[in-house]
């Protein structure tokens, strides 16, 4: 029995930035080998993107953030011993990704079709901002464009204004379409015995994930509204500021709005039919919205959260990342790990969320200094010779 589940699989990594890093990062914690293929000199924008940097290097967080657990190589593919070099490790791998913009590999030979052809079994994953067709496909993009354009921002952030989300979330949306496509496409491949070519669109992914918001447009024809910290299910679903500190409220049926109302001392409102269902209390927002958040400006924050879990009614509060990394449950799930990395030392990091039983995520390695592993992978897989590769470092090639 493999110890990962991932054991055996062997996946090209031409990508750098963020979606297609954190594929390749999630395959990796699942226990493919990644080899991440980057400039000479140069290698992965993303490594400049800092301060912060890790400890005595010039890595940014950044960087550190979607890379782990992978090798990384450093090839010129503009060269021709490049390509060459870059197709060899194609024909040995499993899965090759990909994030330049669409065409742009098709000039060097390292198209899916190409490769492909070289490898029939090769899974070849393109992620670009826009997709292979349609009249965008040769722009190019970054996340808080997709938000925009997605509609992601037209329903986030106040009525008056609309707002990107924090973190680069279509970046992180379509990292995980494209690892689960990937497996998919494994799948497949495992019983035909035929790769496949993935096209994925950081814009389709970006609409994609708007789920509930864009169904019930298109089922109501009604543009939804920014809510702020509101919700768009039962109600309460949203941030209430206590007589102290906010917390974020949700109850999210009946059962449990019956419940708060107990915890509040309010059994009265269970008897106004305007908030005796959640069908009404949606209809009548604007109405109780008022009345709740009178209610809750009556004790503390912590005095809230105590009443409101022995009602089982479910309830939160605003952490700063201080409080998150101190919270006796992300503590207890392990969600902060180290690694020991040679130059900076101990280095902490969010863990994988999975949790297998049988093939669990562990062993966490450092994020691979700039082609660390060069010429152990082209001796090993692409027959490189320690002349050979030395003429090629001569050449600027790798």
């Amino acid at each position: 029995m493999p110890s990962t589940a991932l054991a055996g699989i062997r996946v090209l990594d031409l990508s750098r930035v963020l979606a297609a890093p954190l594929a390749t990062q999630m395959l990796a914690d699942l226990g493919a080998e990644v080899i991440k293929v980057e400039r000479p000199g140069t290698g992965d924008d993303s490594r400049t993107y800092g301060p912060p940097f890790a400890a005595g290097t010039d890595t940014a967080a950044f960087y550190l953030s979607c890379n782990r657990n992978k090798l990384s190589i450093t090839v010129n593919h503009a060269t021709a011993e490049g390509q060459e070099l870059i197709r060899a490790l194609a024909a040995r791998s499993d899965v090759l990704v990909e994030n330049f913009r669409a065409g742009t590999l098709a000039k060097y030979g390292l198209d899916q079709e190409s490769l492909r052809e070289l490898n029939p079994r090769l899974v070849y994953l393109s992620v670009t901002g826009f997709g292979q067709t349609g009249p965008y496909a040769e722009r190019p993009g970054y996340d808080g464009i997709f938000q925009a354009m997605s509609g992601m921002m037209s329903v986030s952030g106040h009525p008056e204004e609309p707002m990107k989300v924090g973190v680069s979330m279509v970046d992180i949306l379509t990292g995980l379409y494209a690892s689960t496509a990937v497996l998919a496409a494994l799948r497949h491949r495992d019983i035909s015995g035929e790769g496949q070519f993935i096209d994925l669109s950081l814009l389709d992914c970006g609409l994609a994930s708007l789920s509930h918001f864009a169904m019930n447009y298109l089922i109501s024809g009604q543009v939804p509204r920014r809510r702020g910290n509101g919700g768009y299910g039962g109600i309460p679903s949203q941030a209430f500021m206590c007589a102290d500190k906010p917390l974020f409220l949700v109850a999210g049926n009946d059962k449990q709005f019956a419940a708060f109302c107990a915890a509040a001392g309010r059994a009265d409102l269970l008897q106004d039919e305007r908030f005796a269902s959640t069908s009404a209390r949606i209809t009548h927002r604007e109405e109780i919205l008022p009345v709740l958040e009178a209610i809750l400006r009556t004790r503390t924050r912590d005095e809230w959260l105590t009443v409101l879990d022995e009602h089982d009614v479910p309830a939160g509060p605003f952490n700063e990342m201080p409080e998150v990394f101190a919270d006796p449950q992300v503590r207890h799930r392990g969600m902060l790990v180290e690694v020991e990395d040679p130059v900076s030392g101990r280095m902490p990091m969010l863990a994988n969320p999975i949790r297998f039983a049988a093939t669990p995520v562990e062993g966490y390695g450092p994020p691979p200094g700039l082609g660390e592993h060069t010429a152990e992978v082209l001796g090993r897989l692409a027959g490189v010779t320690e002349e050979r590769f030395s003429q090629l470092r001569g050449w600027g090639v790798v």
